[in-house]
């Protein structure tokens, strides 16, 4: 893949309110105890209004889990009505989309990760008066598919920090695992990733992401066919656990890393299966995309300065691996 031009990209630092984990985005009223017997943030008085947040991804995914969790901490707070939807494919988000658009929300949060599919849709909504902001997916082209602002990673920005780091660790050939072809997210890791690694080479490798089984003895037969590969980098952290599995199976002594984080995985680096994680803060990425529009529509605010507003990387590995795992378990990390 073509290295773009980076643009100077501004992270604006938000302060967030105090977050709740244990409220529900349909409910209302008066704060209750949280588990921990902490009290949980007060719920806004303002007017009730529905958000929908529309994924790339279906339900279960553990990654999906966690920004799903910080959605619902800021419609909880924000007494927001949230209807969160997910679909793999671009047509079935389309069409999410605009359902909401029909349904007349106060607001579309919505992941670009195939931006050529989805600009219309966001262009229509914002004809519509319906505010639009994305997060997760489409940082090169949220500007330009018309939404108001972006929370997420700069992709390729985040690989280019693997591959250094990776090139500090003695890495010689790398294999880069890709599980979903044409995800331009995941292209761009890949990519960064080869752009950073100085004094070795990559190679990425596809694997279909709906089948572990296949996936694990995709990387297994690679391991076999090129023991000359030292590090192998996943994108999610369930490709991780299973490439941990495949170079077991294949008598390999690659090390592994991988982007993005579960609470599995953080076992994983604890016990030095996984070397490190890059964790693009995923329920950062939900609170921030609910709570963005909640205050357009009650406050006028706009977040970034024009730019996007940067929820990653940061590195988890041995050194803080034990206190992002206290998060982890309760589903915000």
């Amino acid at each position: 893949m073509r290295i773009r031009s980076r643009r100077t990209t501004v992270a604006a630092l938000v302060a967030v309110a105090a977050l709740t984990v244990g409220g529900c985005s349909s409910s209302g009223g008066k704060a209750e105890d949280t588990a921990d017997g902490g009290a949980a943030a007060g719920v806004a008085d303002t007017p009730r209004m529905k958000i929908a947040m529309v994924t790339h991804a279906a339900p279960g995914d553990t990654f999906w889990d966690i920004v799903r969790s910080g959605a619902e901490a800021a419609a909880a707070k924000d007494n927001v009505d949230l209807n969160f939807q997910g679909a793999p494919e671009a047509a079935d988000q389309v069409n999410l989309v605009q359902s909401a658009i029909d349904s007349k929300v106060d607001g579309i949060a919505v992941t670009l990760a195939k931006a050529d599919a989805l600009a219309p849709s966001v262009q229509a909504a914002t004809a519509a008066g319906i505010p639009v902001v994305a997060f997760n997916g489409g940082f090169e082209e949220w500007k330009t598919a018309g939404a108001m602002g972006y929370f997420g990673q700069d992709e390729e920005l985040a690989g280019v920090a693997a591959g250094e780091r990776l090139s500090s660790e003695g890495a010689k050939k790398t294999l880069c695992v890709i599980q979903e072809q044409g995800h331009v997210g995941l292209e761009a890791r890949c990519a960064g990733v080869a752009q950073g690694l100085s004094g070795g080479t990559t190679e990425n490798l596809y694997v279909t992401g709906t089948d572990m089984p296949s996936v694990q003895q995709t990387i297994t037969s690679k391991l076999q066919q090129d023991p000359a590969v030292d590090h192998v980098v996943t994108l999610g952290a369930p490709f991780a656990l299973t490439a941990v599995k495949a170079v077991a199976d294949a008598g390999s002594s690659a090390e592994v890393a991988t982007f993005d984080t579960n609470k599995e995985l953080m076992g994983s680096i604890q016990s030095g299966d996984v070397k490190w994680a890059i964790d693009q803060q995923p329920y950062l990425q939900g609170y921030l995309a609910v709570d963005s529009l909640w205050l357009y529509k009650t406050n006028g605010n706009t977040i970034g300065g024009g730019q996007a507003t940067l929820t990653g990387p940061a590195f988890i590995d041995s050194t803080n691996v034990d206190r992002v795992a206290d998060f982890a378990a309760n589903g915000t990390r």
